[in-house]
């Protein structure tokens, strides 16, 4: 998930640990051998979860990240975690979210994997159905979004996980008609959607085939040139995020590690995840210096610091005080 970013202090407040969980970490260049383990501290921000995803950091002093099964949405702020908002039925407000970000116009917007919806959530706590699905039926599994430019919504669609049968979608949701049309098909369980830093390209996590997809973005927003980015034998890709060089991070579920490729597909870092199944990865903090990591086998969210910050969005993200 992919948000602009602005300084924070984090607190150790109520849920949060003090737990430091060292890890074996590649760092080493590649240099067409096996990579040597280093060691970096990952620190427990929040366990007890039951399947965290979809960090996203709102450039203003919040991080949100789902509990998908939890059905809650939570914040990490300077004061600690807690729980943002809760999924309920009556009101209905939302059942079970995946992947968040924070939109242009300072919303959050989830996949709501249960109703097959995209959902905006206001920084009122307001929810609104954002689209509700395509020709009619709802989506299959709402899993990553990704805002370009100028402002229109990718999302990933999945449906069964299969090689024999990819089924897979991605969508681009129009920022003025609200018009949902495919922008990708036939895919392996797509996943982690992110555009490189100058929106020029999109790069999907194609999780059935143990890969990443690269298309170019053409001027009109629908992609071409499909390419296979890095191969990632022994887990699934999902979550996504680059830092200020150009590398891309990719959280590597059941392999236990946290890829970082370069530009041109070669594996240039490998960073061990502090559990086998990390789901996703975000950068935070004013310097965009601190690397957040959900991650399932532990069921818990971790951060630890980093010498490359992260990108920054091509979009602005409107500030608390305009109109949302």
């Amino acid at each position: 998930m992919n948000t602009k970013r602005s300084r924070v202090c984090f607190i150790v407040g109520i849920l949060l640990a003090a737990l430091i969980v060292t890890s074996p970490t590649i760092w080493a260049e590649d240099a067409g051998e096996k990579m040597e383990p280093v060691t970096v501290s990952f620190e427990k921000v929040v366990d007890g979860l039951e399947f965290p995803e979809g960090p996203a950091w709102d450039g203003k002093g919040t991080l949100y990240f789902s509990d998908c099964y939890g059905k809650a949405v939570y914040q990490v702020t300077p004061e600690g975690a807690s729980v943002f908002l809760a999924g309920t039925t009556e009101p209905l407000t939302f059942q079970k979210t995946n992947g968040l970000t924070v939109g242009p116009d300072g919303g959050l917007y989830a996949c709501e994997f249960e109703r097959g919806a995209i959902l905006r959530i206001s920084p009122e706590k307001k929810v609104e159905v954002y689209a509700a699905g395509y020709q009619g039926k709802k989506f299959n599994r709402p899993n990553d979004l990704a805002f370009d430019a100028h402002g229109n919504l990718y999302f990933t669609d999945p449906h069964k996980y299969s090689r024999d049968n990819p089924d897979g979608v991605v969508y681009r949701i129009d920022k003025e008609k609200r018009e949902v049309v495919p922008v990708a098909e036939g895919l392996g369980f797509p996943n982690g959607i992110i555009f490189s830093p100058d929106g020029k390209q999109l790069y999907i996590a194609e999780s059935a085939f143990h890969r990443v997809l690269r298309f170019d973005v053409l001027p009109d927003g629908k992609l071409e040139n499909k390419t296979v980015f890095a191969e990632m034998p022994g887990g699934d890709p999902d979550g996504m995020n680059f830092d200020s060089e150009g590398n891309l991070y990719v959280a590597h579920f059941g392999g236990s590690a946290i890829h970082v490729f370069s530009s041109d597909g070669s594996t240039k870092r490998i960073i061990r995840a502090p559990g086998s199944k990390p789901s996703n990865v975000e950068f935070a903090g004013e310097d965009l210096r601190t690397l957040y990591v959900t991650e399932n086998e532990t069921k818990a969210v971790y951060r630890t610091r980093v010498e490359v910050p992260g990108a920054v969005l091509s979009y602005p993200v409107k500030k608390k005080n305009q109109q949302s």
